[in-house]
């Protein structure tokens, strides 16, 4: 095992969903992953707290690249077109792996430890993007309410998209996703 190699996270990413998906959350331990990612335990337990954490990796880094691309959407934008082209790109890099997102998502879906924390970790990520949505000028109340609201709109479409067996276009559901919830909100107060 060699002392440094780039990108020592998201090897010990994948190693972990890896051998989560081959054996399972809770026989899995930080010292396998280590070795399945050619380093020592020592290095993971650097790395991630915990192997919780090293699960959620994809979501830090989608947190991380969602507040660079608000804080990169041109001047004028509407906050709500900023979160949304943020998670479009997410809602790409998913729909280039299908099979790594359907193992995800059925390791959530078996464990309740995973599945709790990935509200929390989906909840960061709304809140990172509100902050960076205030960085732009947008008011707190309102930042928050488009960021977490864009949040469940992905989590529905991406709910959706796993149910297609033909695997669609992630971003354009998250896309109508966000219509038919502009369509719902438009007719607040009228009958049907």
């Amino acid at each position: 095992m060699g002392r440094w190699e780039p990108n020592s996270r998201g090897r010990l990413a994948k190693a972990a969903v890896e051998l989560f998906a081959a054996q399972g959350f809770e026989q899995t331990t930080g010292a396998q992953i280590a070795a399945r990612a050619g380093m020592h335990e020592r290095s993971f337990f650097r790395l991630f707290p915990d192997k919780r954490e090293v699960f959620f990796y994809a979501v830090e880094t989608a947190q991380r690249e969602a507040i660079e691309a608000i804080a990169d959407a041109p001047e004028g934008v509407a906050p709500i077109d900023a979160v949304a082209a943020a998670l479009e790109q997410r809602c790409e890099i998913i729909q280039q792996h299908p099979e790594a997102a359907l193992t995800r998502h059925n390791l959530v879906s078996a464990n309740a430890e995973l599945a709790e924390r990935d509200l929390s970790k989906h909840a960061e990520l709304a809140d990172g993007m509100a902050e960076a949505l205030g960085e732009r000028g947008t008011p707190e109340p309102v930042a928050k309410l488009i960021a977490h609201t864009a949040v469940v709109v992905f989590r529905v479409s991406f709910d959706r998209w796993i149910a297609d067996p033909k695997r669609q276009n992630l971003s354009a559901m998250f896309r109508d996703g966000l219509s038919e919830l502009a369509s719902v909100l438009g007719s607040r107060g009228r009958s049907a």
